[in-house]
């Protein structure tokens, strides 16, 4: 892909942090890792505070899983304008606005006397998802030297599933006890403590190149950025139509109490972790093989949960395996989007952000209304048969033919433009 389509801003290399000692330099790195941690489990609080939130402001289930929704929608319109419209701004300057933004939705989260005014606060974490992850995801190579880049990189992307493993299961444990307003007080805290870090270890980070709409468009029209698009649909759809409501099935089909959930929602998060190492070691060399193989456990665990869920023997197992697939599913859409428009970071980190959590805000709202007009069993099967599309369109080969790759690639490698 051309370079004509970015401006240069500067001419200072992006890769390397001159005078800076290595210490400073990972704990920017940590710093951000932080901050994706606390957008990732801002994000999916409510998952495992769903039922207690629905049954303060009088709603159902499905009503409330428009607090998954509504970032979403948000992170995925955000995503290209933020970037477009702040390209000539300090990557610092926007990272800690974007934390003071979701410091603040927190803090109304947990004062909000009524349920449109925790969703004004969810359109407020939405904004800062959509711009916290496109700005940061992509900045390892400006704190770290450059061999330390790749480690830098994996770093940061290991917030995704701790938001999982630490961050869900400690803020639903914090609601059982105190109540689900203290949860999220309690993650405002935490990211006010985050922004004054931030704002201490994070150099200056003026832009090198200004993302312009032109350099999306271009992006969007190489064939594997179509491909990835395509399989991170209906893997994301997959797994937030059914993940954002495993509580009420938990509860109604296992028939645990919410203490045990939060026990098992920390196993997932666990496996989460393992699933994001295991895909990371394999996606290089076999991405779309790897795609496909986390869409089939997910497809099959969220099958079986119907039938083997109502123990709890089975259910712990159908979500230590779903844990692990979904584990890799962001650092495989990630590096298939990255392969794509491997010449334009910023603008394919915008790509991934915004498609990733639009899928997000369309499966919390499709589980939603399925969830209302039948059960979440049913809901699991449809699930599990929205992942099974991407396994009967994805073979290695299949793929290559289905989703725009020639045959002069080899391997599964998805398209280079």
């Amino acid at each position: 892909m051309s370079t004509s389509t970015t401006s240069p801003l500067t001419t200072a290399d992006p890769g390397a942090p001159h005078g800076r000692s290595p210490l400073l330099s990972w704990l920017a790195v940590l710093s951000v890792t932080t901050g994706i941690f606390s957008v990732v489990t801002t994000e999916i609080l409510p998952i495992g505070l769903l039922t207690s939130i629905g049954s303060s402001f009088g709603v159902s289930d499905g009503t409330a899983g428009l607090m998954m929704t509504v970032p979403g929608v948000l992170a995925a319109v955000s995503a290209p304008l933020v970037t477009v419209a702040t390209a000539r701004a300090d990557r610092r300057l926007m990272l800690c606005a974007f934390v003071l933004l979701l410091a603040l939705a927190n803090f109304l989260a947990a004062v909000a006397p009524y349920y449109w005014l925790v969703l004004v606060s969810r359109i407020m974490v939405g904004v800062a998802i959509g711009g916290f992850w496109s700005v940061g995801v992509g900045l390892a190579g400006r704190l770290v030297e450059r061999p330390a880049v790749g480690r830098a990189t994996a770093v940061i992307f290991a917030a995704v599933p701790l938001g999982s493993v630490l961050g869900v299961p400690l803020g639903t444990f914090v609601g059982e006890v105190a109540g689900w307003r203290t949860a999220f007080a309690g993650m405002g805290v935490f990211t006010l403590a985050l922004l004054a870090l931030m704002l201490l270890v994070i150099p200056p980070l003026p832009p090198v190149r200004a993302t312009r709409l032109q350099v999306l468009r271009d992006a969007v029209r190489a064939p594997g950025t179509r491909a990835a698009l395509a399989v991170t649909f209906l893997v994301v759809l997959a797994h937030f139509g059914t993940y954002t409501y495993v509580t009420p099935f938990l509860e109604q089909v296992t028939g645990i109490g919410p203490g045990t959930v939060t026990l098992f929602l920390l196993l997932y998060g666990a496996a989460g972790i393992v699933g994001n190492f295991l895909g990371g070691a394999t996606v290089v060399d076999h991405p779309r093989a790897t795609f496909v193989i986390a869409a089939a456990l997910i497809s099959g665990a969220t099958l079986l949960l119907p039938v083997l869920g109502r123990w709890e023997i089975g259910a712990i197992a159908l979500l230590a395996v779903w844990g692990i697939a979904y584990g890799a599913v962001p650092v495989c859409s990630q590096t298939w989007f990255a392969n794509a428009s491997p010449d334009t970071p910023e603008a394919t980190s915008v790509l991934f952000t915004a498609s990733f959590q639009a899928t997000i805000s369309v499966g919390a709202l499709a589980g939603g209304l399925a969830l209302d007009r039948s059960a979440p069993s049913t809901l699991m099967l449809l699930g599990g048969a929205t992942a099974a599309l991407v396994v009967l369109l994805g073979g290695p080969k299949r793929a290559a033919v289905r989703w725009g790759g020639g045959s002069g690639h080899g391997g599964d490698r998805p398209d280079r433009p």
